[in-house]
């Protein structure tokens, strides 16, 4: 059975990215754990992009912080690309699926998850454990998670991609959400993207 759009291969749903349904989640992009990362500026710099593209495309958004007192609080181009500071949920465990993430999730209807953050192996890696789960969907933007330790990143990505996730990238989410040229936030997410590192 084929949908006549091809969303569909032997009857099985092939997971899109599509606005009503899908929520951004920033993990853990905070100022003493940056200085050891990888990529650093890449990461911050296309985190900070993904979050205005949701701003423009009124996507739901969570940023969260692990143990802030001691790791420092969100970094600061993080923070100003985000339309409401007042997102951000702070943490202890390594998995920012936690009561109060998931209670979001649930109360906004996203089954689609867009994850960008750091660390890839650990942080990044148990959420996405538990966003398949709980039954939902995970879109891992690869060029934008990174490691204190680079060759951590591969395998990481790869357990995920084991665990059902998608690994996608900035450009290329940008654009599924998008959909079409005639969306109405074209232009703005054109000039996000060139932005990009």
């Amino acid at each position: 059975m084929t949908h006549r759009w091809g969303l569909y291969t032997c009857g099985v749903p092939i997971p899109r990215l599509s606005p009503n349904d899908t929520a951004l989640l920033v993990i853990d992009v905070q100022e003493r754990l940056l200085p050891t990362i990888a990529d650093r500026q890449r990461l911050v710099t296309n985190c900070a992009i993904l979050l205005q593209m949701a701003g423009a495309l009124d996507l739901p958004y969570l940023v969260t912080e692990q143990y802030p007192t001691g790791l420092g609080r969100t970094a600061d181009e993080v923070t100003a690309a985000m339309p409401d500071p007042s997102r951000r949920i702070e943490k202890t465990r390594f998995s920012a699926v936690i009561d109060l993430v998931d209670e979001h999730l649930h109360t906004w209807r996203r089954t689609n998850v867009l994850i960008c953050g750091i660390e890839a192996h650990v942080c990044v890696l148990q959420t996405v454990l538990d966003l398949q789960a709980t039954g939902r969907q995970a879109f891992v933007c690869s060029d934008a998670v990174s490691a204190s330790q680079p060759d951590q990143i591969g395998p990481a990505l790869d357990r995920m991609k084991q665990a059902g996730a998608i690994v996608t990238g900035v450009l290329s989410a940008m654009y599924e959400l998008l959909a079409d040229s005639r969306h109405p936030q074209f232009q703005s997410c054109l000039k996000l993207a060139k932005l990009l590192v």
